[in-house]
Protein backbone atom coordinates (compact mmCIF):
# COMPACT_ATOMS: atom_id res chain seq x y z
CA UNK A 1 0.00 0.00 0.00
CA UNK A 2 1.56 3.50 -0.61
CA UNK A 3 0.17 6.97 -0.72
CA UNK A 4 0.29 6.72 -4.62
CA UNK A 5 -1.38 3.39 -4.91
CA UNK A 6 -3.98 1.20 -3.55
CA UNK A 7 -4.43 -2.40 -4.01
CA UNK A 8 -7.94 -3.92 -5.47
CA UNK A 9 -10.07 -4.60 -2.69
CA UNK A 10 -9.50 -8.51 -2.39
CA UNK A 11 -6.67 -9.03 -4.55
CA UNK A 12 -4.76 -12.51 -3.16
CA UNK A 13 -1.71 -13.97 -3.95
CA UNK A 14 -0.99 -17.69 -4.13
CA UNK A 15 0.29 -19.38 -1.23
CA UNK A 16 3.30 -21.16 -3.46
CA UNK A 17 6.69 -19.27 -2.28
CA UNK A 18 7.93 -18.55 -6.23
CA UNK A 19 11.50 -19.18 -5.22
CA UNK A 20 11.76 -15.25 -5.42
CA UNK A 21 13.66 -13.35 -2.87
CA UNK A 22 15.19 -15.31 0.61
CA UNK A 23 15.39 -18.93 1.18
CA UNK A 24 12.79 -20.91 3.23
CA UNK A 25 12.12 -24.34 4.61
CA UNK A 26 8.70 -24.21 4.17
CA UNK A 27 5.85 -25.66 6.79
CA UNK A 28 2.46 -25.34 5.89
CA UNK A 29 0.04 -23.19 3.48
CA UNK A 30 -0.50 -19.75 3.92
CA UNK A 31 -2.72 -16.94 1.48
CA UNK A 32 -2.38 -13.16 0.94
CA UNK A 33 -5.21 -11.00 0.79
CA UNK A 34 -4.67 -7.13 -0.29
CA UNK A 35 -7.40 -5.07 1.02
CA UNK A 36 -5.81 -1.56 -0.01
CA UNK A 37 -6.62 1.22 2.18
CA UNK A 38 -10.17 0.81 4.15
CA UNK A 39 -11.05 2.28 7.50
CA UNK A 40 -10.01 0.15 10.70
CA UNK A 41 -13.25 -0.16 11.99
CA UNK A 42 -14.47 -2.13 8.32
CA UNK A 43 -10.82 -4.36 8.41
CA UNK A 44 -11.69 -5.06 12.09
CA UNK A 45 -15.20 -6.75 10.62
CA UNK A 46 -13.66 -8.70 7.84
CA UNK A 47 -11.02 -9.70 10.26
CA UNK A 48 -13.06 -11.14 12.74
CA UNK A 49 -15.41 -12.59 9.84
CA UNK A 50 -12.29 -14.71 8.76
CA UNK A 51 -11.71 -15.54 12.53
CA UNK A 52 -14.93 -17.54 12.86
CA UNK A 53 -14.41 -18.98 9.69
CA UNK A 54 -10.80 -20.86 11.02
CA UNK A 55 -12.61 -21.20 14.32
CA UNK A 56 -15.45 -23.26 12.60
CA UNK A 57 -12.76 -25.27 10.51
CA UNK A 58 -13.77 -23.45 6.94
CA UNK A 59 -11.63 -20.59 5.21
CA UNK A 60 -7.90 -20.53 4.72
CA UNK A 61 -5.03 -19.24 6.84
CA UNK A 62 -4.48 -15.70 5.45
CA UNK A 63 -2.59 -12.75 5.80
CA UNK A 64 -4.30 -10.19 4.94
CA UNK A 65 -2.25 -6.74 4.32
CA UNK A 66 -4.05 -3.27 4.44
CA UNK A 67 -3.44 0.34 4.85
CA UNK A 68 -5.44 2.86 7.51
CA UNK A 69 -6.51 6.11 7.72
CA UNK A 70 -4.87 7.36 10.79
CA UNK A 71 -6.19 5.55 13.65
CA UNK A 72 -4.92 5.02 17.49
CA UNK A 73 -5.66 1.40 19.23
CA UNK A 74 -5.44 0.72 22.76
CA UNK A 75 -4.11 -2.74 23.30
CA UNK A 76 -4.93 -5.00 26.31
CA UNK A 77 -1.92 -3.56 28.27
CA UNK A 78 -2.84 0.26 27.67
CA UNK A 79 -2.38 3.13 30.64
CA UNK A 80 -4.26 6.48 30.34
CA UNK A 81 -0.77 8.01 30.38
CA UNK A 82 0.79 6.45 27.04
CA UNK A 83 -2.19 8.93 25.21
CA UNK A 84 -0.07 11.99 25.21
CA UNK A 85 -3.37 14.55 23.72
CA UNK A 86 -7.20 13.77 24.70
CA UNK A 87 -9.49 11.58 22.56
CA UNK A 88 -11.64 14.64 22.00
CA UNK A 89 -7.97 16.22 20.26
CA UNK A 90 -7.95 13.71 18.19
CA UNK A 91 -11.22 13.51 17.35
CA UNK A 92 -10.82 17.11 16.50
CA UNK A 93 -8.43 15.94 13.53
CA UNK A 94 -10.44 13.02 12.52
CA UNK A 95 -8.36 10.25 13.99
CA UNK A 96 -10.32 7.76 15.57
CA UNK A 97 -9.69 5.57 19.37
CA UNK A 98 -10.66 1.79 19.41
CA UNK A 99 -9.71 -0.41 22.35
CA UNK A 100 -8.88 -3.77 20.95
CA UNK A 101 -8.82 -7.22 21.69
CA UNK A 102 -5.24 -7.79 21.14
CA UNK A 103 -1.97 -8.10 23.22
CA UNK A 104 0.04 -5.08 24.25
CA UNK A 105 -0.01 -1.18 24.85
CA UNK A 106 -1.28 1.77 22.62
CA UNK A 107 -0.33 1.84 19.23
CA UNK A 108 -0.61 4.14 15.87
CA UNK A 109 -1.86 2.91 11.94
CA UNK A 110 -1.16 5.77 9.65
CA UNK A 111 -1.30 6.00 5.26
CA UNK A 112 2.12 4.75 5.11
CA UNK A 113 2.02 1.96 7.58
CA UNK A 114 1.69 -1.42 6.04
CA UNK A 115 -0.65 -3.35 8.11
CA UNK A 116 -0.76 -7.11 8.45
CA UNK A 117 -3.32 -9.24 10.19
CA UNK A 118 -2.84 -12.97 10.60
CA UNK A 119 -5.75 -15.03 10.80
CA UNK A 120 -4.04 -18.88 11.38
CA UNK A 121 -5.50 -21.94 13.11
CA UNK A 122 -2.70 -22.47 14.73
CA UNK A 123 -3.75 -25.69 16.80
CA UNK A 124 -4.40 -27.06 13.31
CA UNK A 125 -0.84 -26.22 12.39
CA UNK A 126 0.17 -27.63 15.54
CA UNK A 127 2.10 -24.70 16.19
CA UNK A 128 -0.12 -23.79 19.57
CA UNK A 129 2.66 -21.39 21.11
CA UNK A 130 1.79 -17.86 20.85
CA UNK A 131 5.60 -16.20 21.86
CA UNK A 132 7.00 -18.58 19.44
CA UNK A 133 4.70 -17.27 16.74
CA UNK A 134 5.43 -13.92 17.78
CA UNK A 135 9.06 -14.56 17.16
CA UNK A 136 8.20 -15.90 13.81
CA UNK A 137 6.73 -12.47 12.57
CA UNK A 138 9.34 -10.99 14.20
CA UNK A 139 12.23 -13.26 12.01
CA UNK A 140 9.52 -12.95 8.90
CA UNK A 141 9.95 -9.16 8.82
CA UNK A 142 13.36 -8.65 9.55
CA UNK A 143 13.85 -11.10 6.56
CA UNK A 144 11.99 -8.66 4.43
CA UNK A 145 14.18 -6.05 5.47
CA UNK A 146 16.97 -7.63 4.98
CA UNK A 147 15.76 -8.57 1.05
CA UNK A 148 15.79 -4.09 0.92
CA UNK A 149 19.61 -4.06 2.80
CA UNK A 150 18.46 -2.97 5.71
CA UNK A 151 20.06 -4.32 9.24
CA UNK A 152 16.86 -5.16 11.81
CA UNK A 153 16.70 -7.37 15.24
CA UNK A 154 14.62 -8.56 17.69
CA UNK A 155 15.26 -6.73 21.17
CA UNK A 156 15.16 -9.21 24.34
CA UNK A 157 12.25 -8.56 26.69
CA UNK A 158 10.68 -6.11 23.71
CA UNK A 159 8.31 -6.80 21.28
CA UNK A 160 8.70 -5.67 17.52
CA UNK A 161 11.66 -5.08 15.36
CA UNK A 162 14.31 -2.72 15.65
CA UNK A 163 17.16 -1.32 13.58
CA UNK A 164 20.52 -2.93 14.62
CA UNK A 165 22.34 -0.05 13.11
CA UNK A 166 23.00 3.71 14.10
CA UNK A 167 21.44 6.04 12.00
CA UNK A 168 23.39 8.41 9.52
CA UNK A 169 21.51 11.00 12.07
CA UNK A 170 23.41 9.52 15.45
CA UNK A 171 20.76 7.64 16.71
CA UNK A 172 22.01 4.84 18.49
CA UNK A 173 21.41 0.96 17.82
CA UNK A 174 18.44 -1.03 18.82
CA UNK A 175 16.41 2.09 19.82
CA UNK A 176 14.85 2.77 16.60
CA UNK A 177 11.90 0.72 16.06
CA UNK A 178 10.12 0.34 12.34
CA UNK A 179 8.25 -2.20 13.51
CA UNK A 180 5.00 -2.98 16.22
CA UNK A 181 3.04 -6.42 16.87
CA UNK A 182 0.22 -7.17 18.53
CA UNK A 183 -1.53 -10.62 18.32
CA UNK A 184 -4.83 -11.74 19.80
CA UNK A 185 -6.10 -15.50 19.82
CA UNK A 186 -9.09 -17.20 20.03
CA UNK A 187 -9.55 -21.18 20.27
CA UNK A 188 -6.17 -20.59 19.05
CA UNK A 189 -7.06 -18.84 16.07
CA UNK A 190 -5.08 -15.85 15.75
CA UNK A 191 -5.85 -12.43 14.94
CA UNK A 192 -3.99 -8.87 14.62
CA UNK A 193 -0.62 -8.48 13.99
CA UNK A 194 1.91 -6.22 12.65
CA UNK A 195 2.20 -2.67 11.29
CA UNK A 196 5.35 -1.90 9.40
CA UNK A 197 6.03 1.69 8.92
CA UNK A 198 7.03 2.38 5.13
CA UNK A 199 6.43 5.58 4.50
CA UNK A 200 4.36 7.15 7.32
CA UNK A 201 4.68 10.56 8.92
CA UNK A 202 6.56 9.71 11.92
CA UNK A 203 4.95 13.11 13.38
CA UNK A 204 1.66 11.49 13.77
CA UNK A 205 3.52 9.00 17.00
CA UNK A 206 4.26 11.88 19.08
CA UNK A 207 0.78 11.48 19.65
CA UNK A 208 1.40 8.81 21.97
CA UNK A 209 3.80 6.49 23.93
CA UNK A 210 4.37 3.95 21.14
CA UNK A 211 3.39 0.47 22.95
CA UNK A 212 4.43 2.26 26.32
CA UNK A 213 7.96 2.30 25.35
CA UNK A 214 9.26 5.82 26.32
CA UNK A 215 13.14 5.63 24.95
CA UNK A 216 11.94 4.36 21.68
CA UNK A 217 12.04 6.43 18.20
CA UNK A 218 9.71 5.55 15.56
CA UNK A 219 11.46 5.10 12.24
CA UNK A 220 10.29 3.98 8.59
CA UNK A 221 12.19 2.43 5.96
CA UNK A 222 12.01 5.51 4.07
CA UNK A 223 13.76 7.10 6.83
CA UNK A 224 16.49 3.97 7.07
CA UNK A 225 16.83 4.15 3.18
CA UNK A 226 17.28 8.04 2.85
CA UNK A 227 15.03 7.34 -0.32
CA UNK A 228 11.96 8.96 -1.79
CA UNK A 229 8.35 6.98 -1.83
CA UNK A 230 8.01 6.63 -4.64
CA UNK A 231 7.68 2.55 -5.34
CA UNK A 232 8.89 1.82 -1.86
CA UNK A 233 5.37 1.01 -0.26
CA UNK A 234 5.33 -1.71 -3.43
CA UNK A 235 8.65 -3.25 -3.16
CA UNK A 236 8.30 -3.18 0.92
CA UNK A 237 5.09 -4.76 0.21
CA UNK A 238 6.59 -7.84 -2.18
CA UNK A 239 9.45 -8.53 -0.01
CA UNK A 240 7.13 -8.55 2.93
CA UNK A 241 5.18 -11.45 1.12
CA UNK A 242 7.73 -13.58 0.39
CA UNK A 243 9.12 -13.06 3.64
CA UNK A 244 5.92 -14.25 5.18
CA UNK A 245 5.18 -17.36 2.67
CA UNK A 246 8.88 -18.89 3.35
CA UNK A 247 7.90 -19.00 6.92
CA UNK A 248 4.89 -19.92 7.29
CA UNK A 249 3.83 -21.73 3.97
CA UNK A 250 4.67 -25.11 1.76
CA UNK A 251 3.42 -26.48 -1.73
CA UNK A 252 -0.19 -27.50 -1.87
Amino acid sequence: MSRQENASAGESRSSKPDGAGPSCRPRRTLRIERWGRLAYAAALDRQMAAVRKRIEGQGHDTLFLVEHPTVVTLGRSFREEHLLVSREALAERGVEVHSIARGGDVTLHTPGQLVGYLVMDLRARQEADLHAFVRRIEASLIKALEALDLSAARVPGRTGVFMRDPSPKGSSALSRKVASIGIGVKRWVSFHGFGLNVTADLQNFKNIVPCGLGDVEMTSVEQELLCGPLGLDQRVREAVEQAFLCEFSVDS
